[in-house]
C-alpha cells in the first residue's frame, strides 16, 4: 500500500503523460518553454485570480511574496505554531521576526484570538511593526480568512496565503490561492496537485506586485535577462514540470478532487466512533493534502502506528513538534502564548495513506486495524 499512489496515477494518466513530456523533449525548450505560460493561465483560472507567477518550490513562492512587499528587519511575521518550517524559515530568511500563534485542534488552522493577542504583545512591546500574517491552509482546508482578515484590515497588515497544502480547497465558492493579498503554493510531488520534482506558484490580484514578482524571480530582471534592475533570485518553473502539471491540473478537476472526497467520506464513516476524524466547517471545502486522525494520547498513536506498520499500511506524522520547538528558533520571544493546542496536537496526531487511487479494498483494511487497535466494534 502507498501512503500517496503516485504509481497508479501514472498508470492512469501514462499516455497523456508520456505524451506531454515527450513534446517537451521534441521542442528543446526547457526553461520558459510554451507549457509554463499555459500552465499559469490554467492556473490563474482555476484559483480565480488575475495572475499565477510559477517558480521554482513553494518555499520561493514565499520568498518572493515577502520580497515583494519588502519585509525585513524590524517586521513581526504571523505565522501558525504547527506548519511546515518553510512558512516561518522564510520570514527569518527575510531578516524579518515570526511571531508564532496557536492553532484550533478541530482544524489544525490559526487560531484568531491567539493570533490578536499576539498582534497586541508585539504592538505592546514596541520593538517591531506587524506586517504580515501568514495564513496556512493546513492539511487541504482553507484558514478562517473571515476572522483574520478583519484582523489584518484593523492592524493594517498584509495576508500571505500559504497554500501549499490547499490547492482544491474553498471557502463559499472560491478556491484556495485566492484569499491571501498574495497566495502560494508547492507541486512537490506528494501535494494535491504535485509535479515529478520541485515546483511553485504565486498567486494575486494586483498588478505591480505581480510584475514585479515576475522581475525577481530571473535575478531581477528588466528588459532583458541582461538588464538587473534589482537583486532577485534564479526561481523559474522547469518546462518539463510545466507539461507534467498540465496533465494532473486536468486530472484533478476531472474526477481526482471528487474521489479524494469520497475517500475521507468513508474515512470519517469508519473512523469517527473510534478516533477524532477532520472536521469540514461549513461553507468548506479540502484538497485533502492529508487525513490527519487525532489519537487519545502519544501512547495511543505510538500504539495504531505500529499496527498499522506492523500489517503493511504506511502513516506519516505531521507535525512532531511546532515552530517554538524547533532548534533553530531556540530563543524566540514567544509573545505570552504557549500553544497548548499545538502541543497537544503534536502528540496525537497521525496522517493516514490517502489518494484518488486507494482502493476500497486497501482503506477498509486501513479502517479495520485502527478500530482493532484502538479497541472499537469492528
Amino acid at each position: 500500500m502507498e501512503f500517496r499512489d503516485l504509481k497508479k496515477q501514472y498508470q492512469v494518466l501514462k499516455s497523456g503523460m508520456d505524451a506531454a513530456i515527450g513534446q517537451v523533449l521534441e521542442e528543446s525548450a526547457y526553461i520558459g518553454g510554451k507549457s509554463v505560460a499555459q500552465l499559469e493561465a490554467e492556473l490563474a483560472e482555476y484559483v480565480g485570480v488575475k495572475h499565477c507567477i510559477t517558480c521554482g518550490n513553494g518555499t520561493d513562492a514565499l520568498t518572493l511574496a515577502l520580497m515583494a512587499w519588502g519585509i525585513g528587519e524590524g517586521d513581526a511575521v504571523f505565522v501558525p505554531d504547527f506548519t511546515f518550517f518553510s512558512s516561518a524559515e522564510t520570514v527569518a530568511y527575510e531578516g524579518a521576526t515570526p511571531v508564532f500563534t496557536d492553532i484550533l485542534e478541530d482544524t489544525f488552522n490559526m487560531d484568531p484570538d491567539s493570533l490578536e493577542r499576539a498582534v497586541q504583545a508585539v504592538l505592546a512591546e514596541g520593538k517591531l511593526k506587524p506586517r504580515v500574517i501568514v495564513a496556512v491552509d493546513l492539511f487541504g482546508l482553507p484558514a478562517d480568512y473571515e476572522r483574520i482578515r478583519e484582523i489584518a484590515d484593523r492592524y493594517g497588515m498584509y495576508i500571505l496565503e500559504d497554500a501549499a497544502q490547499g490547492f482544491g480547497g474553498s471557502l463559499h465558492g472560491r478556491r484556495a490561492g485566492s484569499f491571501g493579498d498574495i497566495a502560494t503554493t508547492s507541486f512537490f510531488p506528494a501535494k494535491p496537485l504535485g509535479c515529478y520534482g520541485d515546483g511553485g506558484a504565486v498567486f494575486t490580484d494586483n498588478d505591480e506586485w505581480a510584475e514585479l514578482i515576475r522581475s525577481l524571480r530571473i535575478h531581477g530582471k528588466g528588459t532583458d535577462k541582461y538588464d538587473n534592475v534589482r537583486i532577485g533570485m534564479n526561481s523559474r518553473l522547469d518546462t518539463l514540470q510545466a507539461a507534467v502539471l498540465r496533465v494532473k491540473l486536468k486530472a484533478f478537476r476531472e474526477y481526482e478532487l471528487k474521489d479524494t472526497d469520497r475517500i475521507a467520506a468513508r474515512y470519517e464513516e469508519g473512523l469517527s466512533d473510534c478516533v477524532k476524524v477532520p472536521k469540514i466547517p461549513e461553507g468548506y471545502g479540502s484538497g485533502w493534502a492529508q487525513y490527519s486522525i487525532l489519537l487519545k494520547d502519544g501512547e495511543e498513536r505510538g500504539a495504531v502506528q505500529e499496527y498499522l506498520k506492523e500489517h503493511g499500511v504506511p502513516t506519516n506524522i505531521y507535525y512532531p513538534r511546532g515552530m517554538h520547538q524547533q532548534t533553530a528558533f531556540a530563543g524566540c520571544r514567544l509573545y505570552g502564548e504557549t500553544f497548548p493546542v499545538t502541543s497537544d496536537v503534536c502528540q496525537r496526531v497521525l496522517a493516514l495513506p490517502l489518494s484518488p487511487y486507494l482502493t476500497e479494498e486497501d482503506q477498509a483494511k486501513v479502517i479495520r486495524l485502527i478500530r482493532e487497535k484502538t479497541g472499537a466494534d469492528i
